[in-house]
């Protein structure tokens, strides 16, 4: 069969400028969805290593504090 007696089918593309701004919107709403959620993961995990931190620092501030305690031996 020769080529010119098929009919390709090319869709004729007359978006409307509505399409396009839905489309747009839509698109920037999922990406400021998706940095909020990206926000609250690093404000848990930011939380979570603070509290590490305070729980460490207190822990710290229990134990014997060898450097003071060889500096007052050292001055005797």
């Amino acid at each position: 069969m020769p080529i010119q007696n098929h009919r390709w089918f090319l869709p004729s593309i007359h978006a409307e400028p509505e399409l396009f701004e839905i489309y747009r919107s839509t698109h920037q709403f999922y990406q400021e969805v998706h940095s909020r959620v990206e926000h609250d993961r690093y404000c848990e995990w930011y939380a979570e290593v603070s509290e590490q931190n305070r729980r460490e620092l207190e822990k710290m501030r229990g134990d014997v504090n060898l450097f003071g305690w060889f500096r007052r031996r050292s001055g005797d």
